[in-house]
């Protein structure tokens, strides 16, 4: 019986730009995660990793209790294709988990900033 696959891949920050950013954005919360931009998860070893493309951070989604998110465009466009929203989780506070940035973005939706910010990504996987 094949293993179900259980790896992710997408894009991972640039960590040469990454301390400009958290200090262009400083996290609200205490753990500043900062790290990716899921593409898909739950792939095989072998899954083909997304293009490289334009991207900025647009927004910013926060549940005010210890969760949150930077909403970015990648090629122009916020939206995920299922449906979901682009978004890296940007800080956490105590407890919290990054896959609860996607409810709270769905729930609670997100605030979009005057001017984007230029975003570097690298298409990445990791497990």
């Amino acid at each position: 019986m094949a293993e179900e696959p259980t790896g992710t891949i997408g894009w991972k920050l640039d960590r040469g730009e990454r301390s400009a950013l958290l200090a262009r954005l400083p996290p609200l919360y205490g753990e500043a995660v900062a790290d990716h931009v899921t593409f898909r998860s739950k792939v095989a070893p072998d899954a083909l990793l997304p293009p490289g493309a334009p991207a900025e951070i647009v927004g910013r989604a926060d549940d005010g209790q210890a969760v949150e998110a930077m909403v970015v465009a990648i090629d122009g466009q916020t939206a995920r294709p299922d449906g979901s929203t682009w978004h890296v989780t940007w800080s956490l506070g105590p407890g919290r988990e990054a896959k609860e940035s996607n409810k709270v973005i769905a729930e609670r939706g997100w605030t979009r900033f005057d001017a984007p910010v230029p975003l570097k990504l690298i298409p990445a996987r990791w497990p």
